[in-house]
């Protein structure tokens, strides 16, 4: 063993191309990084979205419309979803842990009641709102409804 043919140990290469040893190596002066700007320097990193000071595209594309920051969005469960859960539990009253258990909601959804669909049971049910439809269709039948986070007195029709 000799000093002019010594390797590095197998795999332990992760470069093909050592940079910044010399001018004899063909990789000295620049290191490959070219001549001055941004990319010449140490501690160059790339900005995301950045494309070389041309405006870049969050910023070039129109905005518009408006977003409610107090908008309530609400789970739509039909008045068929609920004739379905009924046949299929045997149940007389739905509530908010009914439809959590059968999968249609979790913790965070506040539900509403829509009425597409036909509802032949007469049942209970406990929502945070029910649409106009809704409401008749499981009133006409003999059912009531509660509405969740209301107090008496504003009672929904």
């Amino acid at each position: 063993m000799e000093l002019h043919n010594l390797k590095p140990a197998e795999g332990s290469l992760h470069n093909s191309k050592r940079v910044g040893r010399g001018v004899g190596s063909g990789k000295g002066r620049t290191s490959t990084r070219g001549h001055k700007g941004a990319k010449a320097r140490s501690g160059y990193k790339k900005k995301i979205g950045f494309e070389g000071g041309q405006m870049p595209l969050q910023r070039r594309v129109p905005k518009f419309g408006f977003q409610n920051i107090n908008r309530v969005e609400y789970k739509a469960i039909n008045l068929s979803t609920l004739q379905k859960l009924a046949e299929d539990k045997n149940l007389t009253a739905i509530g908010i842990a009914e439809l959590r258990e059968a999968g249609f909601i979790n913790k965070k959804h506040l539900v509403k009641i829509l009425g597409n669909g036909e509802l032949k049971l007469k049942l209970n049910v406990e929502a945070h709102a029910f649409s106009q439809k809704a409401a008749d269709a499981i009133k006409a039948l003999g059912g009531e409804i509660s509405v969740i986070g209301q107090s008496a007195n504003e009672s929904q029709e």
